[in-house]
């Protein structure tokens, strides 16, 4: 029997798998304006969130810590030790309210795939990565042209010392091509397609389970719905784990790139 009378229902219908539709979303309302959409919503409510989070834990801090406040302190540890002191050296102490901030902003945005009724990972739009690594990059050429300056930049970028005199022919147009111009790209796109593609991935196999043990139930499309039901989940787990992933390198290159402004010589 071919793939295609397996998928078919017995009205004929035939089972369509979910495609980037699943990410275009209107007004929430008739009338609403056109920002106001359910992208836009669950960012409100993930700054409400990590705000409120943090404001629990550390508005009355205790000695010993317990409860929202032990939470807290753990994440804190974990971007400091983990990211901030790694990446910048000494002064990674003083970025940690910004790197904070940013870690539990995308993680709490892009674990919005995963929670009921929510079920979008804000960052499967391109906007949003744009929009936070353009803040990291103009953060970075700040702090690159206040600590090094402009020429002082360009040239230990560049030229930097130790090199061949020929290879510079090379590595110099690489370096600027990278630096300048590619950097903010990867740094969303990164966490735009993992976002993207682990979303479609759960749609579709969300999609293969309710298809064939609900809407169009038979007995061959019985065993594709149940496999598409275990997937469902063993997706879930693991997109729960890459989207705290992403969270954590889009935080950590931010911070690479800190660093890299205050300390151009490491």
């Amino acid at each position: 029997m071919s793939a295609r009378h397996l998928l078919a229902a017995p009205s004929g219908d035939e089972f369509k798998a979910p495609g980037t539709e699943i990410f275009e979303w209107g007004p929430l309302w008739d009338g609403a304006p056109s920002w106001v959409t359910k992208p836009t919503l669950i960012v409100a409510l993930s700054v409400i969130i990590v705000v409120g989070f943090f404001w629990a834990a550390f508005n009355k801090p205790k000695l010993v810590p317990r409860g929202v406040q032990n939470v807290g302190e753990v994440g804190y540890l974990f971007v400091r030790d983990q990211i901030a002191r790694p990446m910048i050296g000494k002064d990674g102490d003083r970025w940690m309210p910004f790197l904070v901030s940013t870690f539990f902003f995308i993680l709490i945005m892009n674990w919005m795939g995963v929670v009921p009724v929510m079920q979008l990972p804000v960052n499967s739009h391109i906007a949003f990565p744009i929009v936070l690594a353009i803040v990291v990059y103009g953060m970075m050429w700040f702090l690159s042209i206040k600590h090094q300056g402009l020429v002082g930049w360009f040239k230990g970028m560049l030229f930097p010392p130790g090199l061949p005199k020929p290879l510079y022919v090379l590595y110099a147009p690489i370096e600027l091509l990278s630096v300048i111009i590619l950097r903010p790209f990867t740094h969303s796109v990164r966490l735009f397609a993992n976002m993207f593609a682990g979303h479609l991935l759960l749609a579709f196999f969300a999609t293969v389970a309710w298809w064939f043990l609900a809407e169009k139930l038979t007995v061959l499309g019985a065993g594709v719905g149940l496999i598409g039901l275990v997937m469902t989940i063993v997706m879930t787990a693991f997109e729960i784990f890459v989207q705290a992933l992403q969270a954590f390198i889009f935080t950590m290159l931010a911070a690479s790139y800190i660093g890299g402004a205050l300390h151009p010589d490491h």
